[in-house]
């Protein structure tokens, strides 16, 4: 569990719900919380202030990181702050992983204005990227993040890809005494046919139920009392975020490709969809041999 945490702002409504909901975990964890604003070098930045010539970049960067590290002392957290320049998204990825963080928390959307860059972009990126975990958060009506979690979701295919989330996310549940869901989405069926009412052949099904059951006895291995097994049959990112809403999940756990996965058929496809629609946070991790 996070000791550590790195939050990335820019300001916008997005990285202020992850940092809100990362200082949840911290206070939980008795963690410290490391803010950082990334002075995009691609934008152009200096300019004339009276005789002096100042960075706008960065001064806006200080005035966001001292406003976040406001909220975070005002709730006891302890708080580290830090302005670089460089490219956001390279920067992030090698400042959570040469610090040695032990979660990323993120907004899912960006800001757009003077001289900003957009942080769901960028998010993108170091999902892909990144050795460390990384929690995102939209900033919606229809987001509502709680804390601590009862109710975890993991989305299954029997993948490495979903293997580490699964272990990840078993750490969680065990953690706050979570009930575990398990969910497994059959997306194949042919084109023709309408996914969410076709009926799975008893074969596929089987197949699909050993998958879970696997699962589920890696989770009971790993401590987890509470364990729901479930098979969707439809669009992956929908039945996800679907099951999400309907069954009152307070996180999401998936796993992503890194940056050699482009295989649609895996679930790690799927994932920067479900972080882009998901009614509540999404926690992500690669496979232990991901680049």
């Amino acid at each position: 569990m996070p000791n550590r945490l790195l939050v990335p702002t820019d300001g916008s409504d997005s990285a202020t719900a992850a940092l809100e909901h990362a200082l949840d975990v911290a206070a939980e964890r008795e963690a410290t919380v490391h803010l950082l604003n990334v002075a995009d070098t691609k934008e152009p930045s200096l300019t004339r202030l009276g005789t002096d010539v100042v960075d706008v970049l960065e001064q806006e960067g200080n005035d966001i990181v001292s406003d976040a590290a406001a909220m975070a002392e005002d709730r006891g957290v302890s708080v580290v702050t830090d302005v670089v320049q460089g490219d956001p998204r390279q920067v992030i990825v090698e400042y959570a992983t040469t610090e040695e963080f032990d979660l990323v928390a993120m907004g899912a959307h960006g800001r757009r204005g003077l001289g900003e860059y957009v942080l769901g972009s960028v998010t993108d990126h170091v999902v892909n990227r990144s050795s460390v975990p990384v929690l995102t958060v939209r900033a919606a009506d229809e987001v509502t993040p709680r804390f601590p979690y009862t109710d975890v979701l993991v989305p299954t295919d029997g993948s490495g890809h979903a293997t580490a989330a699964l272990e990840l996310a078993a750490t969680v549940a065990d953690r706050h005494g979570a009930k575990l869901h398990l969910l497994s989405v059959v997306d194949e069926l042919p084109e023709v046919i309408d996914a969410g009412s076709a009926a799975l052949s008893e074969q596929l099904e089987d197949n699909v139920q050993q998958v879970l059951d696997d699962a589920a006895s890696t989770a009971t291995q790993a401590g987890v009392d509470d364990v729901t097994t479930t098979i969707a049959a439809g669009s992956v990112p929908r039945e996800v975020t679907t099951y999400a809403d309907e069954e009152g999940i307070d996180l999401i756990v998936m796993g992503t490709h890194g940056h050699t996965g482009l295989d649609r058929h895996l679930l790690g496809s799927f994932t920067e969809r479900v972080i882009r629609t998901s009614p509540v946070p999404v926690l992500t991790t690669q496979t232990h041999d991901a680049a």
